[in-house]
């Protein structure tokens, strides 16, 4: 049985990607559960953070967001039994690489999949979602009828971020980095208070948030990266379009909370993720699936960066 796997060179920072075949199959046991995956999401790897706790390895596995059904459940398995349906997040230290057809995961880090959900709406949302939950709810005390600016809506991420905050109530304003993401923003519903297009680099966010909401400023803003110094010394096209850090801070509002993109994900949230899921709070972003055999092109794809639609392998 074949897994995928990268590697990162000693002397860059550059990782390929390989298919290898597994010496040690996965076996229930303890608090483990044996899943069959039926689809695995693909997202950008943290090398640095990987590098921070230590986790370097000769061959990392890949994929971490997955769906599928249960197998086989461990002597002390209380949650699931066989013919489950679930989904859940791999932890970094996971031995299992979520592109494989059978992994083995603990217990904790899987909720049930609802009956209405499929395999890659399921899989390519549990990660936003909980980073989009975490960020909202648990770090910046959504509430109905504050301000919420979220940056790049037209990401997966973003999408996530703008249906959960209209879902609690919230007046939201978003940035678009293309006329095709303006398009897409502006065909939501619930609508948008405002789109930014700041493609053209020439849209003043800041100005535009103070405008939309009579110079208060916004009470929330999720960000999809920001400069910390000027054009001259950020030249890179994509870090032009992003906000300068005294952007961010000119247009919140009194005690508005700014909340970064980060990597740190909370799992405890996972069954609310997927009940919004199947409730149709959420409706994630998806691009066409594609097969295992293509996951390393696609995983390679996916380290350019976020990418607007999120790439779903499945099996």
């Amino acid at each position: 049985m074949k897994g995928l796997y990268f590697q990162q060179s000693s002397t860059n920072e550059k990782i390929t990607f390989v298919f290898q075949e597994r010496e040690n199959l996965p076996v229930a046991e303890d608090n483990y559960v044996k899943l069959q995956v039926k689809a695995c999401a693909l997202s950008q790897i943290n090398t640095k953070l990987l590098a921070e706790m230590k986790m370097e390895k000769d061959f990392f596995p890949v994929g971490r967001e997955i769906a599928g059904i249960v197998l086989d459940v461990g002597s002390k398995v209380s949650f699931f039994q066989p013919g489950d349906e679930v989904v859940g997040i791999l932890p970094l230290d996971s031995e299992d690489p979520g592109l494989c057809e059978v992994v083995r995961a603990h217990e904790h880090y899987l909720v049930h999949k609802p009956e209405k959900v499929t395999w890659t709406e399921a899989a390519g949302t549990v990660r936003d979602g909980v980073r989009a939950y975490t960020a909202l709810h648990y770090l910046a005390r959504l509430a109905p009828g504050k301000w919420v600016l979220v940056m790049d809506g037209a990401s997966a991420l973003g999408t996530i971020a703008i249906q959960l905050a209209h879902h609690r109530g919230a007046r939201v304003i978003s940035t678009a980095g293309s006329p095709e993401d303006r398009q897409y923003l502006e065909g939501l519903r619930p609508a948008l208070a405002r789109v930014i297009d700041v493609s053209s680099g020439k849209a003043h966010v800041a100005e535009s948030c103070l405008e939309e909401t009579g110079g208060l400023g916004v009470d929330i803003v999720l960000d999809a990266g920001v400069r910390l110094y000027s054009k001259d010394d950020e030249p890179a096209v994509k870090l032009q379009l992003l906000p300068h850090k005294h952007d961010i801070l000119s247009l919140l509002g009194v005690g508005g909370h700014w909340v970064t993109t980060e990597e740190n994900l909370q799992l405890r949230v996972l069954k609310d993720v997927m009940e919004k899921l199947a409730t149709g709070v959420f409706r994630p972003r998806l691009a066409e699936p594609v097969a295992l055999h293509e996951a390393r092109a696609a995983m390679e794809a996916a380290q350019e960066g976020p990418a607007g639609k999120k790439q779903v392998v499945q099996f």
